[in-house]
């Protein structure tokens, strides 16, 4: 991996096309790992081939779970059911993957023996008393330092199911709670301040594991199995985001998106830009392996600046990068608020926004847990990503409404969630190239 890769994105006349954004990351991390506990062979299809969900892959074939990949997109996972596991002699390497590590912490808590989860340097500097504490209550015992991986996951443990109110909504949380409820004598409730995604929720009772959850809540019992069963991914809205942000801002655009995962936990972003005059239509909404799926056509809008409502926060955690750039290319002002969240993902992602926009000549007042962004004309610059993906992505659609020239610095994490990232993009009309 060549951490010197830099980008320069050049302005656009106009996005035309059909885009296939690759296959959600969120459900592919949990088709893996609940094929690996199933009884039974799974098939994933759409699988995302990425850094984030190879490790994840990389890290069930230590445990001692056969996974063959019979094309690109394609994972068939021999399950060895939930006490079918074996230990690792070597750590097992999460990479960037923090909802990999979250969730495996839950799904090794409840193991016979003592597993080991790193990860990158960027990976090694995310909190995890977040799910390590209450894995705790659980009776888990996970050793960290300070709060931070490596995570020292000790196995034999009893653990007891628990009743459960997040401090702070999560959906990484709540799901390694729900995997280590699996391995739990008695009940695991997750109460939620805001409703987060379900995928978890949704693809247990697809693998058929009895579960009871509504927006904002979950239950399950230990005790039961899983089935193996087949996965269709959907595209990943995450990915889906940025292409739906370029076409809204670049004059004479249109894009078609076909068969993006619409969960409604997921999909805040599509809201918020409408609420800012964006041109969106779901056509043929459909459901795929339990999740709402449907094409999304996007033209070209002007955009004009809101007071995001709260309630969607939650709802599009990820899709902020995008978003920011939207606000910058609007008219007015778009006021940010109940986002802290956003500092504490692959970088301080508020920080990174605020400073890259600053770069480009927009306005921006940051916050504790938001940002006012005052709408404008963006300038070039060189901007940094901080290594952070969803950073990199975000900047080179800036550099299509931009007076010159965006340079974004370190753009190499691209590959975790969004293998072929600028060859997609320039085939719908993007101006994206690296940097001498």
């Amino acid at each position: 991996m060549n951490e010197q890769i830099s980008w320069v994105s050049h302005a656009a006349r106009s996005l035309r096309g059909s885009v296939h954004v690759p296959g959600d990351k969120s459900v592919s991390h949990r088709a893996l790992m609940f094929g690996a506990l199933a009884e039974g062979t799974s098939r994933i299809r759409g699988f995302l081939e990425g850094e984030d969900t190879r490790a994840t892959a990389a890290v069930l074939q230590q445990l001692g779970v056969r996974i063959e990949t019979p094309a690109d997109g394609e994972r068939v996972v021999h399950g060895v059911g939930l006490h079918g596991l074996h230990a690792s002699t070597d750590p097992l390497d999460c990479g960037n993957a923090g909802t990999g590590m979250r969730l495996l912490a839950g799904l090794l808590a409840g193991q016979a023996f003592d597993s080991i989860l790193i990860g990158d340097a960027s990976l090694s500097k995310r909190p995890m008393r977040r799910v390590t504490n209450p894995l705790a209550a659980m009776g888990a015992r996970i050793d960290t330092q300070d709060g931070l991986p490596p995570l020292h996951v000790r196995g034999g443990q009893h653990l007891q199911g628990i009743r459960y109110e997040l401090p702070v909504a999560s959906a990484q949380v709540k799901s390694a709670l729900l995997l280590a409820g699996l391995y739990a004598e008695g009940e695991t409730e997750v109460i939620e301040p805001h409703p987060t995604r379900d995928y978890t929720e949704r693809m247990l009772a697809a693998f058929g594991w009895p579960i009871a959850f509504e927006p904002g809540r979950a239950k399950l019992s230990g005790g039961h199995t899983l089935r193996a069963t087949d996965v269709d991914v959907p595209a990943d809205f995450s990915s889906a985001a940025f292409f739906l942000v370029a076409a809204s801002i670049v004059p004479g655009s249109e894009l078609r998106l076909p068969a993006v995962g619409l969960n409604p936990r997921r999909t805040g972003l599509l809201e918020a830009l409408r609420l800012m005059g964006a041109d969106i239509r779901v056509e043929d909404p459909r459901e795929s392996g339990g999740e709402p799926v449907g094409d999304l056509m996007v033209r070209y809008a002007p955009l004009h600046g809101v007071e995001l409502p709260e309630a969607l926060v939650p709802d599009m955690i990820d899709e902020f990068p995008a978003l920011f750039v939207a606000a910058a290319a609007a008219t007015g002002r778009t006021v940010i608020r109940g986002a802290a969240e956003l500092r504490v993902k692959e970088s301080d992602r508020l920080a990174a926004m605020a400073t890259g926009l600053r770069v480009l000549g927009i306005v921006v007042d940051e916050t504790p847990d938001g940002a006012t962004i005052h709408g404008g004309t963006l300038a070039g610059g060189t901007v940094e990503s901080l290594t952070d993906h969803r950073i990199a992505m975000s900047f080179a659609v800036a550099g299509l409404v931009a007076r010159a020239p965006v340079r974004i610095n370190d753009c190499y994490h691209v590959a975790t969630s969004f293998p072929g990232f600028m060859q997609l993009a320039n085939r719908c009309g993007f101006a994206l190239g690296l940097a001498d």
